[in-house]
């Protein structure tokens, strides 16, 4: 070890010294410092390069950290001196310089931005120490000034939904596009707010901006004619998006001999443009999405990698996720309505097939010539063409894991099981934002 091993024998980064000689004050000293000397570039100990005042200024500036008679001029780093020569930042911190207390304010701000950025919206916070003001970064959501939505109400809206000739494909897309933007990892995204409607999500590629538009605007008629009728109670759009899902899933199930509800708890509300940071919200703009079998050129991570990832941010299981995907294949709830992966015969019908077929050894998989990224699997006697696919969908049956569980919802026993487990699944991240 270098001498004692601690106090000004400790190793650290290289970069050594202090900005100000009153660490432990908030002060505008650091400013004072910056403008006030001329610096100019040096060597730390240990050969780091850094900055100090030009001619032996403030030589006794800064006290020693643990020697009371060693004393020290400040120093700065390159990013410091950039403040200062680059206009934009010189700007801003000449002002604070002048104006102390929009300094702390300002440092405040984001120093609670910093440390709250993760926690999601404000509804999560707790104590008596939470700030009333409301920040656009904590993508805010309207309270809702009007009486819920009830059970004879949600039968009303799933009667009108089913009327209003949307297919089961597009209601699917269009909740799943809406609740699968939620991120676990920071709690933000999810159903509540119908942000989809508005920019940036309404005009994500992998929303299909014109089907979008398309649902949105049916929806919203049946939510406008429904709120001057219903006596002061009011449906918001963000409930009728997860509620018009639910509709074909329970369409879906029927066609396949099953009769199911889905469950539905009202209270959404819709957030407003002035509410959504453009910008922010469009990191949550996903460059792939496995269960609608979309995947980008620019995409940060390879198709099944992106899948998996999603799924962590969804919060879900590896039997959830699997499920998920059979079940919006089998619907055929693919982005663009592309084909790839729905193997069944009867898209639009929640079924296991998509596993069925998957798994069958009178299909043989090979890469499709011409379309780089997609497979094609053909009779295995015939030689005919029969399905098209992708890595995720392959992944299915070619990982260990994933396959132990596609074997069991392929399964003749399991039909029961794979809707039940499909509904439950769906109905989690429907709900996943509700706090």
């Amino acid at each position: 070890k270098c001498g004692k091993g601690n106090a000004e024998d400790t190793v650290s980064s290289g970069l050594e010294g202090a900005w100000t000689s009153s660490p432990v004050a908030f002060t505008t000293q650091y400013l004072d410092n910056l403008y006030g000397f001329e610096w100019v570039k040096t060597k730390s100990p240990a050969g780091a390069t850094q900055w100090i005042p030009a001619n032996g200024a403030g030589a006794d500036l800064v006290p020693d950290a643990h020697r009371p008679d060693v004393r020290h001029a400040p120093i700065m780093f390159t990013t410091d001196i950039a403040l200062r020569e680059d206009p934009g930042f010189r700007a801003i911190t000449q002002r604070w310089q002048k104006n102390p207390q929009e300094f702390m304010d300002a440092f405040a701000r984001a120093w609670f931005k910093l440390t709250h950025r993760d926690m999601g919206p404000q509804a999560r916070y707790l104590g008596k120490d939470v700030p009333k003001v409301t920040f656009t970064w904590q993508d805010p959501l309207p309270a809702a000034a009007y009486a819920p939505i009830d059970s004879s109400d949600v039968a009303t809206l799933k009667d009108r939904i089913a009327a209003s000739g949307l297919t089961n494909a597009e209601l699917v897309r269009t909740a799943w596009a809406s609740a699968s933007t939620f991120r676990g990892t920071d709690m933000r995204g999810g159903a509540n707010g119908a942000r989809l409607r508005l920019a940036p999500q309404k005009d994500w590629a992998v929303n299909d901006p014109a089907e979008l538009a398309k649902v949105v605007a049916r929806l919203d008629a049946i939510r406008t004619k429904f709120n001057k009728t219903a006596g002061g109670k009011q449906v918001s759009l963000a409930d009728l998006v997860v509620l018009g899902g639910d509709v074909a899933i329970e369409r879906a199930a029927k066609a396949g001999g099953y009769d199911v509800t889905v469950p539905f708890k009202a209270g959404r509300v819709d957030a407003t443009q002035g509410q959504t940071d453009v910008t922010s919200f469009n990191y949550l703009q996903p460059k792939a999405d496995g269960f609608r079998n979309y995947y980008a050129v620019n995409a940060d991570f390879g198709p099944v990698e992106a899948l998996v990832d999603k799924a962590d941010k969804l919060n879900l299981t590896v039997p959830e996720m699997t499920v998920l995907v059979g079940g919006m294949r089998a619907l055929g709830a693919n982005a663009g309505g592309s084909s790839a992966g729905v193997l069944t015969s009867r898209p639009g019908t929640l079924s296991n097939d998509f596993f069925v077929n998957l798994l069958s050894m009178d299909t043989v998989w090979s890469k499709a010539d011409g379309t780089p990224g997609h497979y094609q699997g053909k009779d295995r006697a015939s030689g005919t063409a029969k399905w098209t696919a992708t890595p995720v969908d392959l992944v299915f049956g070619s990982n260990s894991e994933l396959r132990a569980v596609a074997e069991a919802y392929a399964s003749d026993d399991a039909r029961d099981m794979f809707v039940k487990d499909f509904v439950a699944a769906w109905n989690k991240v429907m709900n996943a934002d509700r706090f």
